[in-house]
């Protein structure tokens, strides 16, 4: 046990939302803080929040916020007594902590041999298996080859899952279903592996089908007491990582609870563990669970147990780390209420969730209070780069019980208004107004298995969603046009017409569908409140709409509601009660945008870099085989041949930074007739 060292100046070693939140919390007790930022993040909110801040280096990770010693080198000069890593970057390097010691500066989080202990999948696993913590059957050895990891996949049996040994967040992670896909999602892994943690080696478990992933919240102080406070589902999840958290865990027990809190604090304390950490286990719905992996950091997800327990764990996190014992006991806290968080981020998923990235031309999120709170690193006008994790912000809500937080999520994502990148934020209302998601009918394939209702096909919605598109569109447009004067009937912008309605043709896309329709304006005056007929194919609407400070208040033959919209650069979109739907007006086409695609449409799906080309030019492919590689951040994405066919060339070479649209290769498909 270290000799008690009281922290008055805290370097963060970390950016955005996370560096902001252990800023306010140091604020609150009154230390003083440092900030360190790339030339990316010059300008960037954590650097403005902190009493102090140091220049670290270029944009990219590696050059800045992964450099240990620059970092070391900063808190030595300014004097600092802790640093705290955040999640992500050096939070779970053993050789950094190890630096930290050597220099006498306090680490908040645990000690290097706890964090190597986990920092090895493998390894953790053999630790809890001697520990009695029960584990998924798979193999965690140090035999690599490809052929010996591929016997034990079919010994095991399909489906498995290959995983980093030293991975997390979903990174070097690939399902993979059948025997003959094997070896290409291995070599995926492994260089994701590589490119996240400069390490390949991995680890194979059987993979569970119906699992939920539910996560202990452990802390240690140095006195060796330990406490867990209780439990967070996160089981959906797309890519291996989370998408809305929530505490507790519906269905959870208190027998169910006691037990799986008991065996996180037998898995923390086989490993002489100290601070915040978090176990994670894949539970079934006959009451097992299994070990998958320990944290030894704060979690992205820790403020819905921050919300159920009136905790602040960013507090016990440095109280811990300065030698004091645990703020409370076991049997001192409680849950109170329930809590969602959902991760807001910058990207498309319309477009296999790619990153998207811009600038934040207007950021809007809603109102913080008692119950709503927003943990954000950016600000209006920021930018979004493709260097980082694309999150905007963490929605988190609490109410007295889940139906009442949830309504309250669905009512807060509604309100949260973004501009200049897309967003997820669609689809999380649409998650989160599903019945199953209401249900709790949660495993880990959640999105996988009601993925036409998430995506709202336009088969399934239109005839209730047609009307409710038209009278927003055409009550937009008209509030758009300017005022014109009332006296003159050929400036009116009312659709007057001598004896008769005025009608028009329009032509509407729901959901990147479109749809012809008529509309007849029955109203004669310059309201807010209008009238319509609104004929689509065979079926009449008669509707009534007024539009008016983001909502717009509309009845469809009898059915009044009341519906959110939130307007973007190309489309809008209405939160209606079940789901979330895209829309716009379709104009007409004139020719004037005619221009052929000279490159196959082999351009790049984001800004990003390249990661490897996977062929060479003027080899012969298959239709479906990769060509190229490219990530950003930090996912991969693979640019695969439409055809059989041939790369004329390619225009970048591995390493290289490519600007979203670019073109990145010439392909020749092969003659079929031939």
């Amino acid at each position: 046990m270290s000799t008690p060292k009281m922290i008055k100046k805290l370097l963060i070693a970390n950016r955005g939302e996370i560096a902001c939140r252990i800023i306010k919390t140091a604020k609150k007790m009154g230390i003083t803080t440092v900030a360190v930022y790339s030339d990316a993040d010059a300008n960037a909110l954590h650097v403005k929040m902190a009493d102090e801040k140091v220049r670290l280096g270029p944009a990219p990770s590696k050059d800045s916020y992964l450099k240990g010693e620059l970092i070391i080198a900063a808190a030595i000069k300014l004097n600092v007594d802790a640093i705290h890593p955040g999640y992500g970057f050096l939070s779970e390097n053993a050789q950094f902590c190890r630096l930290c010691e050597q220099h006498n500066i306090i680490f908040v989080g645990p000690p290097v041999p706890a964090i190597e202990a986990m920092g090895s999948k493998s390894a953790a696993k053999q630790i809890m298996q001697e520990a009695g913590v029960p584990l998924v059957p798979g193999y965690h050895g140090d035999e690599q080859a490809p052929e010996f990891l591929k016997k034990h996949a079919d010994e095991m049996g399909y489906p498995v899952l290959l995983k980093a040994a030293a991975g997390g967040g979903g990174k070097g992670m690939r399902q993979v279903s059948h025997s003959d896909e094997f070896f290409a999602a291995l070599d995926a892994a492994k260089r994701e592996a590589m490119s996240g943690f400069g390490d390949d080696i991995m680890l194979i478990e059987k993979y569970l089908t119906q699992p939920r992933h539910v996560e202990i919240q452990v802390f240690c102080d140095q006195h060796g007491n330990g406490v867990y406070l209780f439990e967070r589902d996160c089981s959906v999840q797309r890519r291996h990582q989370k998408v809305i958290e929530e505490a507790p865990a519906p269905g959870m027990t208190d027998a169910l609870r006691s037990e799986m809190g008991e065996a996180a604090l037998k898995a923390a304390q086989a490993i002489n563990y100290v601070g915040a950490g978090t176990v994670e286990f894949l539970l079934e719905n006959d009451g097992q669970f299994f070990f998958m992996e320990m944290n030894t950091r704060l979690q992205v997800e820790h403020p819905v147990t921050e919300m159920i327990t009136g905790q602040d764990l960013v507090e016990w996190q440095l109280l811990v780390a300065q030698g004091e014992t645990l703020p409370k006991q076991q049997s001192e806290l409680a849950i109170n209420g329930h809590a969602f968080e959902a991760r807001i981020y910058a990207e498309d998923p319309n477009n296999e969730f790619l990153p998207s990235t811009g600038t934040l031309t207007r950021l809007i999120p809603p109102c913080e209070d008692a119950h709503t709170r927003v943990d954000t690193g950016v600000l209006q006008n920021d930018a979004v780069s493709p260097y980082y994790d694309p999150m905007i912000a963490k929605l988190i809500v609490w109410d007295k019980d889940r139906e009442k937080a949830l309504a309250k999520l669905t009512s807060a994502l509604s309100r949260y208004e973004v501009q200049g990148v897309t967003t997820n934020i669609d689809f999380l209302y649409n998650l989160a107004s599903h019945n199953a998601f209401a249900n709790a009918q949660l495993t880990t394939h959640f999105i996988e298995e009601h993925e036409a209702e998430l995506f709202v096909s336009a088969a399934q919605t239109h005839e209730s969603i047609i009307p409710l598109a038209a009278v927003y569109l055409v009550l937009d447009r008209v509030q758009a046009q300017p005022k014109q004067s009332i006296h003159s009937p050929w400036q009116a912008g009312n659709h007057w017409r001598m004896n008769e309605f005025h009608q028009e043709a329009l032509t509407l896309s729901v959901q990147n569908c479109q749809y012809d329709i008529r509309v007849i304006h029955a109203d004669q005056n310059d309201s807010l409140l209008r009238s319509f007929e609104i004929q689509h194919g065979s079926q009449s609407y008669v509707c009534h709409g007024k539009l008016e400070n983001g909502e717009l208040s509309v009845n469809v033959n009898g059915h009044g509601q009341v519906i959110k919209v939130a307007q973007h650069e190309n489309y809008s979109t209405l939160f209606t009660p079940k789901f979330a739907v895209q829309c716009a007006l379709v104009t007409p086409d004139l020719g004037l945008s005619d221009q052929d695609d000279h490159h196959g449409g082999f351009n790049a799906p984001m800004n990003g870099t390249l990661v490897g080309l996977m062929v060479e030019p003027q080899q012969q492919v298959e239709k479906g085989q990769t060509l190229l590689v490219m990530e950003a951040m930090k996912m991969e994405h693979a640019i695969k041949a439409p055809s059989a066919g041939k790369v004329l060339e390619f225009f970048y070479s591995p390493g290289d930074l490519v600007d979203g649209g670019s073109a990145l290769l010439t392909f020749e498909a092969t003659d079929e007739t031939e």
